[in-house]
């Protein structure tokens, strides 16, 4: 089990739909040690009706690891909640931002945010039911409330029900006319607005969210703000988070290497592969691993090109190292001698 006292939201890697996985995030962790990172959103409903194991079973390495919930219904998330808590997660998160049509006519994701009262329930419940923290990601605001009156009043209403850290996405969501891929990129940011709930609610742990892609653009956010969450930067780059941990932790540690975080992955696929797993679902989450290196196109194709075969092993990572290490053709050129 987590505990309470060793959970630095100082850096976190976003819930991503079908990226953050736990495989994903196995991978992560082989780049830095310390950052938060966050499961894929689960609805409370699957959770008590589905294959737990499957849907939020994780490796203890994970750690520290949240889960983040869907759902409007308290009872239902409380008892997800509990659940979560039982198999060690160490923060339970309310996913409040999500704008997908599925989301909204389950009634849950960014539609909540113009029903801070529910909110608050929920928040309630959960927490009536678990130790761990219970957090909430948000948006800065829905279609056409007023940002600044309106969000600040759900922040303080799910405040006053005891949530004391909120990760902000900071752009609007558009439930109506914008795809979930439109809104996370059309709705202009507002990092200003999110610094100022810091200014006006300082005792609240605020994470900020939403198009931050380098490691020195957290470095200003972290001047306004306790916390930093990327999601897509971190995926597409991942070797970013090698450096989080030197540059966030007060780490004397050097920066975690591409090659040394991809050895660490290999007994990982191994051991998947031999349960019966496809080392593709693993190989996927690192195809940006090498991204505007050299040899990393060439990186990329092997692993999206052998990961994928019937009986792929774990040997294609390691060959995918050689590749990039400039041993890959030479090991070939033996052979053909």
């Amino acid at each position: 089990m987590g505990s309470m006292a060793d959970l630095n939201r100082k850096f976190c890697v976003a819930p991503m739909m079908d990226w953050s996985d736990r495989h994903c995030r196995y991978f992560h962790r082989q780049l830095t040690r310390h950052a938060l990172l966050y499961t894929e959103m689960v609805t409370a409903d699957a959770i008590l009706r589905g294959d737990r194991q499957r849907l939020i079973g994780y490796s203890p390495e994970e750690h520290p690891v949240a889960l983040q919930l869907g759902g409007s219904d308290a009872a239902k998330l409380a008892d997800a909640a509990e659940i979560g808590a039982a198999f060690g997660y160490d923060e339970i998160n309310l996913n409040v931002g999500c704008p997908s049509d599925r989301v909204q006519e389950g009634r849950f994701g960014a539609c909540l945010m113009a029903e801070p009262s529910l909110v608050a329930d929920c928040v309630r419940a959960m927490q009536s039911r678990v130790s761990i923290p219970v957090t909430v990601k948000c948006r800065i605001g829905i279609d056409d409330q007023d940002e600044e009156r309106d969000f600040q009043n759900f922040i303080e209403t799910v405040a006053d029900a005891g949530c004391a850290t909120f990760i902000v996405h900071a752009r609007k969501a558009w439930l109506k006319g914008l795809s979930p891929k439109e809104n996370r990129e059309i709705p202009p940011l507002d990092y200003p607005r999110v610094y100022r709930l810091k200014q006006a609610r300082p005792c609240l742990e605020i994470i900020i969210n939403g198009g931050i892609e380098t490691l020195d653009a957290c470095d200003e956010h972290l001047r306004h703000v306790d916390g930093v969450m990327l999601g897509r930067a971190a995926y597409h780059d991942p070797a970013l988070l090698g450096a989080v941990d030197r540059r966030y932790y007060n780490g004397d540690a050097d920066d975690v290497s591409r090659a040394d975080a991809l050895r660490a992955l290999i007994p990982y696929a191994g051991r998947h592969v031999a349960a019966g797993g496809k080392l593709s679902n693993i190989a996927r989450h690192v195809l940006g691993l090498y991204h505007g290196q050299t040899r990393g196109r060439a990186f990329r194709r092997h692993l999206s090109e052998q990961a994928v075969l019937p009986g792929a092993t774990a040997d294609v990572i390691a060959d995918a190292i050689d590749i990039v290490e400039g041993r890959g053709q030479m090991r070939g050129m033996e052979a053909a001698q």
